[in-house]
């Protein structure tokens, strides 16, 4: 699933490309993805001038002029492709039966939704309420917005014995988080995944949140991690898997620990996901 690197790779890429324009039609190709579309789905979007497009979490939210917000999950498989020209008829030899949505902007500009597996969705709010919609209200602060240091983290832990892994990836902890780079983040802090959270220092906790901060930032700058389905907007790869010190790396050395070629990355299996981790630098 596309983590918070690569929803804002993504984000940061239709912001460039479709913000200002109006969405002149909205073409679904199918009546549902993970959740129905709501009513008047089409109807309500066309016509509308796109102001800009945030995100919050691992959800992008496109903002449009008359006070309506666009919600889309990526899911597992999803893409956003921006095109140029004209989109290929839904039923023609070009078209891709997995691309369910295409909206459709001023100046020839298209974002095609594409997602096989289908767990992503779609669905509308308006601007006053975004933030107590059910799908955002109950989730954490953002970890790299000003609401969100070690002092926050340490106050979420407190008294918690659920793992460290665990409540990093709880989205009501910290928004946007998953697998890889809560393994690679607990790496760079030096925390061992299945520590008790509650247990943790506040020096700990801090270095913690600043690895997080740090992980993500150079996992931004790199375009996120393409792994199976994930691309950039442009339809381009992203390249922070290249600099994965644990993630995936079992039986390899993290080659950043004292223990050089003897340092062998981990592999344990934490609530149904696998963990990768270092034991040597990792406590």
């Amino acid at each position: 699933m596309p983590e918070l690197p690569e929803v804002e790779t993504v984000r940061a890429g239709l912001q460039a490309r479709i913000a200002g324009r109006v969405l002149s039609h909205v073409d679904l190709r199918r009546k549902d993805l993970r959740i129905p579309f709501p009513p008047r789905f089409r109807e309500r979007l066309e016509g509308q001038r796109l102001e800009g497009v945030g995100r919050r979490g691992k959800y992008l939210v496109l903002h449009f002029a008359g006070g309506l917000v666009l919600i889309v999950h990526l899911g597992m498989s999803g893409r956003m492709i921006v095109r140029k020209g004209e989109n290929p008829a839904p039923n023609s030899s070009e078209s891709d039966p997995h691309e369910h949505v295409v909206l459709e902007f001023t100046g020839g500009v298209s974002v095609a939704y594409r997602d096989p597996r289908r767990f992503g969705l779609m669905t509308l709010a308006e601007e006053d309420e975004l933030m107590s919609h059910p799908l955002l209200a109950s989730m954490g602060p953002e970890p790299l917005g000003p609401s969100f240091d070690g002092a926050v983290l340490f106050r979420a832990f407190r008294g918690r014995q659920a793992s460290v892994k665990a409540l990093l990836m709880d989205q009501r902890v910290v928004a946007g988080l998953g697998n890889i780079y809560v393994c690679e983040a607990l790496f760079r802090g030096g925390i061992a995944p299945d520590c008790a959270a509650g247990k943790l220092r506040a020096p700990r906790v801090k270095r913690l949140a600043e690895a997080v901060q740090g992980v993500l930032t150079d996992a931004i700058a790199a375009g996120g991690s393409s792994l199976r389905d994930y691309v950039q907007v442009s339809g381009g790869l992203g390249y922070f898997q290249q600099q994965w010190k644990v993630y995936g790396r079992e039986g390899r050395p993290c080659g950043s620990c004292r223990a050089g070629a003897r340092c062998r990355v981990e592999r344990i299996v934490q609530s149904g996901r696998s963990t990768f981790w270092c034991s040597r630098r990792q406590r």
